[in-house]
């Protein structure tokens, strides 16, 4: 049972049963209170001061408890705002540690949500889709399954070279970018292909796969969207494997889905006519989210992760 302090009205009734002539056990009694809390109620009550100054006393002594409230620097205050600016969380800016802020992680969320910091500049949050949402997009008939590649690559999630990808879809429905993602390093990789057809996919992602080393990527896992529906090409002309998560489950997709996310928040927007901008443009919209630390990567970028197993040469002709 946790301590609760002397109420006023407690405070006063002490005062009066003492003016009676009772002893400060038998009032502990009375109010089922230990008795050293009252004892040292009384001790005062003897130095001549009354229950109301006890009590006021005690109010101005609890203003002096607690925590003091935290204070940010003007060179703190302008860091954070760069550095959110470039796309960076609260957790990123104290866990990264390229210069140390004079609060915790936690403290640092509470100040964006008092309005100290723009709240706007945080990722997204909530569903993409609502529960129970019936996907009506042409789904394929005939694909490999993701329980194929949960088989035949059992370490898939401990191992480099294993890819998440889907496309996003431009204004009106007329054009799209490929997103592709690797697991482990989490960098984004996007490419702009002359359409949205399935045979555009499919030269856009074989032109791509000429400019990088044989093998350097071991499977991809798509949606069932019709986009892909020529991937069995594409798997015997690049020797990759390709599988296709469940209808319906984004779960099995999950680290293409929020980086989608990210992209669409970072400069590809669902109004925006891919057809109208570059390659350069969509690859410079990848490349500020791949240099961005990530908690679950220890705080280092995906860029940083990625070139443990890349040289310079690849990852200019990759990303």
């Amino acid at each position: 049972m946790s301590y609760t302090h002397l109420t006023k009205t407690e405070l006063i009734f002490i005062e009066e049963y003492f003016s009676i002539g009772l002893k400060g056990r038998q009032i502990a009694e009375k109010l089922n209170r230990g008795h050293e809390a009252i004892y040292r109620v009384i001790r005062q009550l003897k130095d001549g001061k009354t229950a109301i100054e006890i009590y006021l006393n005690y109010k101005t002594n609890k203003q002096k408890c607690g925590r003091k409230s935290i204070k940010l620097s003007q060179h703190e205050m302008d860091y954070i705002n760069k550095k959110t600016n470039d796309g960076w969380t609260p957790d990123v800016i104290i866990g990264r540690e390229e210069r140390q802020i004079s609060c915790s992680m936690k403290t640092l969320y509470r100040l964006f949500e008092k309005g100290v910091f723009n709240q706007d500049k945080l990722p997204m949050k909530g569903k993409r889709k609502p529960n129970g949402h019936q996907e009506k997009r042409g789904k394929q008939a005939l694909k490999r399954s993701i329980d194929d590649r949960n088989q035949e690559h059992p370490n898939y999630q401990k191992e480099f070279g294993h890819l998440e990808g889907d496309t996003i879809v431009g204004r009106h429905h007329k054009s799209a970018v490929i997103t592709l993602v690797e697991r482990m390093s989490k960098c984004i990789i996007a490419i702009k292909p002359k359409g949205r057809k399935a045979r555009d996919i499919e030269r856009a992602l074989n032109d791509w796969f000429l400019g990088i080393p044989k093998h350097l990527f071991k499977s991809i896992i798509f949606d069932c969207g019709k986009e892909f529906s020529n991937w069995k090409s594409i798997s015997n002309d690049q020797d990759i494997d390709i599988y296709f998560a469940d209808p319906g489950t984004p779960s099995q997709r999950a680290l293409n889905e929020n980086s989608n996310g990210l992209l669409r928040k970072d400069g590809l927007p669902k109004e925006m006519d891919f057809n109208s901008v570059t390659q350069t443009f969509i690859s410079s919209v990848a490349s500020r989210r791949n240099n961005i630390p990530r908690k679950s990567l220890n705080y280092q970028t995906p860029i940083e992760c990625f070139m443990k197993h890349v040289n310079n040469e690849t990852l200019s002709r990759l990303i």
